[in-house]
C-alpha cells in the first residue's frame, strides 16, 4: 500500500518513522493501524524528542507513593491516611484555534488524569501566555481562555486557586495554556490504569463518541501550527455538566472497590487508553467499535479509534462486577458501555462486528523511535547575554510617571480581572486564593494539615539563558511555597518549547532540563509528573520558552 506524504504529514509521521513501522510488522498497516500508530508514536503521546531528557530529572522521594511515568500523574503521601495527586499539562494548539473549547478541554483533561488515579479534584492552577493586549487577535485569545477555563472549572465545581499570566510578542499566534490539578485520595484507594487479567472487560463511560478531536495528538499538537490549515475539527468540544456527574461515578466505582483499573480518554482517545492499560499490564485486547455509542451517524472504525471526544473514561472491570458498575452509572443517568475485553497474547485487535480492521502487537505500537536533543548555543544568544546594560537610556519622565507606567503594563498589572471569574471558594477549602498571597494556600479537611500550590515560570529568561531560566522557574516555585509557611515537597513540570528540530530549540530544550536538574538536587525537592508540549511557533519563530 502506498501511502502518501499528504497522509504521513496528517498524522505527523515521517517517511523513516513509516519503513520502522513496515520493518516492526513485517507488512503494511492498513488505514486504521496507521492512524493509531500515528497517534501512539506522535510526539504528543510518545515524548520522542524529550523522554531521554525527563529521565535525567531527580524523581525519588520516601513521601512519593507511584514511580514517575508509571501511571497519569504524581501522587505524594501527606500522611493521615492521605495522598495528593497531581499534574500539569498543556492544551496550546487547540486553544490557539478555539480559545474557548481549547482552553475549556485542557481543564477537563486534566481533572481526568487526576480522576484516572481514584481521587477526587479539589484545585485548579493555571500558567498562562498571550500575545501583547494591543493586538486584537491576542485580545480575543485571552478573553476566550479565560471564559473557557472559568466556564468549565465553576461548572464541575473545582476552584481555580491560582496561577500566573505573561504577555510577549513572541506568543502572538501561540498562546500557551498549561493547566494544573490536585485531587486527594485514601493512601490505600490509589486506583491504577491497568489492564492485568485476561478475561476482564473494557467498559467505556460518559459521553458518546463524535468525530470532534479527531488527529488531536497527531496532527495539531505534533507539529508547528499552522493558520491556514482548518484544524477546528482537531479541537475537542466539551461538556463540564456531564463531566461532573462522571467525576462522582466513577469515585463510587472506585472507593467501592468494582474496578481493577481506570483510565482517561484524552490525546488519541481509546486508541492511547486501552493500549497503554494494556501495556502496563502486560495483556491485549479485543475492541469492537461497533459497540461504542456514538452521537454522529457513519463514523468509520478509524474515527472512533481516534476521536477525542471529551467526558469519556475506560473501566476495566471483571465480569462478576458488570452489573453492579452498570448499577452505579444507571444511578447518575450516565452512559455505560461493554466495548471489549482483555486477552493474555499481548496484541491489539479492532473489530467492527465481525471483520477485524485492525491487529498489531501492543509492543510495537507503544515504542516509538527516541530521538536525541542537544544543540549548540546559537551566536545570537552569546550576544545577548553581553549585553551592556549601562546602554539602556533612562526614561524622561520624572518617577511618578515611571511608577504609575510600570503599574499599568500588563506583565505587572492587577490580574483580578482574571480571577473573579473564578470560583475559587467552592468546596471550601480555600485558606489563601488568588491575589492574596506567593502560593494557593488550601486546607484539608478532617486533619490539621494544609496544601500550598505555585506555578511559575519566565520565559524571557529561559530564552536568554536556558539553563539558568529552568534553574529560577523551581527555585521561584519553592519560594513561593515557602513565604506560606509550607515545604516544597514535589514538582510537576509543563515544558513549552518550539520545533526541536531547530538546533536553537534543541539547545534551549537541553539546557533548561539541565537547569530544573540542578536546583532540583540543591532543593532535595523531585519532579513527579509532567508534559512536554513542543512546535509552539508561527511564522517560523518559536515562542519564548
Amino acid at each position: 500500500m502506498a501511502v502518501s506524504k499528504e497522509t504521513l504529514d496528517e498524522i505527523a509521521l515521517s517517511q523513516d518513522e513509516y519503513q520502522a513501522i513496515v520493518q516492526r510488522l513485517d507488512r503494511e498497516p492498513n488505514p486504521v493501524e496507521l492512524g493509531m500508530f500515528g497517534a501512539l508514536w506522535s510526539e504528543h503521546c510518545g515524548y520522542k524528542h524529550s523522554k531521554q531528557l525527563l529521565a535525567l530529572f531527580p524523581s525519588e522521594s520516601p513521601e512519593l507513593m507511584v514511580a514517575v511515568g508509571e501511571e497519569n500523574a504524581g501522587v505524594i503521601d501527606i500522611g493521615d491516611g492521605l495522598a495528593v495527586v497531581f499534574k500539569i499539562e498543556s492544551h496550546n494548539h487547540p486553544s490557539a484555534v478555539e480559545p474557548y473549547e481549547g482552553a475549556a478541554t485542557g481543564v477537563g483533561g486534566i481533572v481526568r488524569d487526576i480522576l484516572a488515579m481514584g481521587a477526587r479534584p479539589v484545585a485548579l492552577l493555571n500558567s498562562l501566555r498571550f500575545g501583547p493586549l494591543s493586538d486584537t487577535r491576542s485580545r480575543q485569545l485571552f478573553h476566550g481562555v479565560v471564559s473557557g477555563i472559568s466556564g468549565y472549572g465553576n461548572c464541575i465545581g473545582v476552584p481555580d486557586v491560582g496561577g500566573e499570566i505573561q504577555f510577549s510578542l513572541s506568543y502572538a499566534g501561540n498562546p500557551l495554556v498549561n493547566a494544573l490539578c490536585l485531587g486527594i485520595v485514601p493512601s490505600d484507594g490509589l486506583v491504577r490504569a491497568v489492564a492485568r487479567t485476561p478475561g476482564n472487560l473494557l467498559v467505556l463511560v460518559g459521553a458518546e463518541t463524535g468525530r470532534d478531536g479527531i488527529h488531536g495528538a497527531s496532527g495539531l499538537a505534533s507539529r508547528t501550527f499552522e493558520e491556514e490549515r482548518e484544524q477546528r475539527p482537531a479541537v475537542q468540544v466539551g461538556n463540564p455538566f456531564l463531566e461532573k456527574v462522571l467525576i462522582e461515578a466513577c469515585l463510587e466505582v472506585a472507593r467501592k472497590g468494582l474496578i481493577e483499573g481506570m483510565q482517561d480518554l484524552g490525546a488519541a482517545g481509546l486508541t492511547s487508553s486501552v493500549v497503554e492499560a494494556v501495556a502496563k499490564g502486560g495483556t491485549g485486547f479485543e475492541l469492537d467499535v461497533a459497540s461504542v455509542p456514538r452521537r454522529e451517524e457513519g463514523m468509520s472504525a478509524y474515527e472512533v479509534m481516534l476521536s477525542e471526544s471529551q467526558e469519556r473514561m475506560l473501566l476495566i472491570v471483571s465480569p462478576a462486577r458488570l452489573e453492579q458498575v452498570r448499577a452505579v452509572f444507571d444511578r447518575w443517568d450516565t452512559p455505560c458501555n461493554v466495548v471489549g475485553s482483555v486477552t493474555p497474547d499481548g496484541m491489539a485487535r479492532i473489530f467492527e462486528g465481525d471483520v477485524q480492521v485492525a491487529a498489531a502487537p501492543v509492543s510495537v505500537l507503544t515504542e516509538p523511535p527516541l530521538y536525541a536533543v542537544d544543540g549548540e548555543k546559537p551566536p545570537f544568544l552569546a550576544e545577548l547575554q553581553r549585553y551592556d546594560l549601562d546602554s539602556v537610556p533612562l526614561p524622561a519622565e520624572g518617577p511618578e510617571q515611571v511608577l504609575l507606567r510600570l503599574l499599568g503594563a500588563p506583565n505587572i498589572a492587577s490580574r483580578a480581572w482574571v480571577y473573579r471569574q473564578y470560583d475559587h471558594q467552592v468546596q471550601t477549602n480555600t485558606v489563601l486564593g488568588p491575589g492574596q498571597a506567593d502560593a494557593a494556600f488550601l486546607r484539608i479537611k478532617g486533619t490539621t494539615g494544609a496544601l500550598a500550590l505555585s506555578t511559575d515560570g519566565n520565559g524571557r529568561i529561559c530564552y536568554l539563558d536556558p539553563a539558568i531560566g529552568g534553574m529560577l522557574a523551581v527555585v521561584e516555585a519553592c519560594r513561593n511555597l515557602v513565604c506560606t509557611g509550607a515545604r516544597p515537597v514535589a514538582l510537576t513540570d509543563c515544558l513549552n518549547f518550539g520545533d526541536p528540530e531547530r538546533p536553537v530549540v534543541a539547545y534551549q530544550l537541553k539546557q533548561c532540563v539541565d537547569g530544573i536538574v540542578r536546583a532540583c538536587l540543591a532543593l532535595g525537592v523531585p519532579v513527579v509528573s509532567g508534559n512536554v508540549s513542543l512546535y509552539n511557533e508561527t511564522r517560523g519563530e518559536p515562542i519564548y520558552p
